[in-house]
């Protein structure tokens, strides 16, 4: 990833010299200066659960789906060392998606993605605490003057739920949502240990879980479901800000 986004930089016919990506852990970011940022916009990596892309703006930290992974114990020192007074912090999740309109799928996504049953549930194979920790909205994140004392001002925890302003790209369809479910890390490792699973007549693990869900949205409906028929989802959403003192 972090390869072809400076592959297309190089690429760019006129490069103004304001964008540089950088590779790092979250907690060790050698390559920037004592109180010099202002803004790190930080996206969640897949292939290494704590290394980040790193955008350098002006204003604040934005980490995104990413912060359930990091060690806060050494995280908030390096944010208290590379921003300036006044640098903003901002980090955000989303957490398990769910049906607003049929609450009664909430108990079946939960035995999906957090049940205990290692052949008929993803939730053994997440990695943990950072799963644990999504799951819970970021609540065992520690205040960053805990860690830190006096380093941060106006520590606030928001959360989002039902509609509201930015809205996620969604699933629009119960055909896209059965490929998000195939992207979760946790249903690949659950592949790795039951490499028989595909053979169940119903389908594997994930395309049980999805069709699962679809009749139950067919009885509430009373109507039978294409796979490209709109699927109505949400996420909700937790966020940690602060200021640099």
């Amino acid at each position: 990833m972090i390869e072809v986004a400076q592959d297309t930089l190089k690429k760019q016919p006129v490069s103004t010299g304001q964008y540089e990506y950088v590779q790092a852990s979250a907690e060790s970011l050698p390559f920037l200066e004592d109180g010099s940022v202002d803004l790190v916009i930080a996206g969640a990596c897949v292939k290494s659960r704590n290394s980040i892309i790193l955008f350098v703006y002006d204003t604040c930290v934005v980490a995104a789906q990413a912060g359930h992974w990091f060690d806060w114990n050494k995280m908030w020192p390096e944010l208290a060392r590379v921003l300036r007074k006044n640098g903003s912090a901002a980090f955000w999740i989303y957490s398990e998606f769910r049906f607003t309109r049929y609450p009664s799928l909430t108990e079946i996504i939960n035995a999906y993605a957090q049940g205990t049953d290692p052949l008929n549930s993803v939730g053994p194979y997440w990695q943990q605490p950072g799963r644990s920790i999504l799951d819970n909205h970021l609540v065992e994140v520690p205040d960053g003057n805990e860690v830190v004392p006096g380093a941060f001002s106006d520590f606030e925890r928001i959360f989002f739920t039902g509609d509201h302003f930015p809205s996620l790209p969604s699933p629009r369809s119960w055909n896209d949502l059965l490929s998000y479910l195939n992207t979760w890390s946790s249903l690949h490792t659950f592949r790795q240990h039951n490499p028989t699973d595909g053979e169940n007549p119903r389908g594997d693990l994930a395309v049980r879980f999805w069709k699962d869900l679809k009749e139950g949205v067919e009885r509430e409906e009373g109507r039978v479901l294409e796979g490209h028929d709109e699927v109505d989802i949400e996420w909700p959403v937790a966020m940690i800000m602060i200021k640099r003192a």
